[in-house]
């Protein structure tokens, strides 16, 4: 098991206990859950924006930081509505798979 299905597993666990009755009165992701989508959005806009400031700002211990702040929420989104984690691992297992995927793009003829 990695550390992100680790994660999400005490994710899942929280919003359990959440919709229970049964979570800890400390607990920020039942809080998250507690606040629903619209919260758990903003926070994932939030630590996106502190990701790339991060970058920007060329340090790599607060972007290593931001980066596991932005996951965190991303999987608390994923929970919140339903969505597990091994289906977004799918995904990326089956994007680590294609080659040469670089998008194109219309050109537009001005000539017409």
């Amino acid at each position: 098991m990695t550390v992100y299905e680790e994660i999400f597993e005490v994710i899942s666990q929280r919003k359990k206990e959440y919709e229970n009755g049964t979570a800890a009165e400390n607990s920020y992701t039942a809080y998250l859950f507690e606040k629903g989508v619209d919260k758990i959005c903003k926070k994932v806009g939030e630590e996106a924006a502190e990701t790339v400031i991060a970058a920007k700002n060329g340090d790599n211990e607060e972007l290593a930081n931001e980066i596991n702040d932005l996951l965190y929420h991303v999987m608390v989104l994923c929970a919140n509505q339903g969505l597990a984690w091994a289906d977004v691992e799918k995904i990326l297992a089956e994007r680590n798979l294609k080659n040469g995927n670089l998008k194109t793009f219309h050109q537009v003829d001005k000539n017409t």
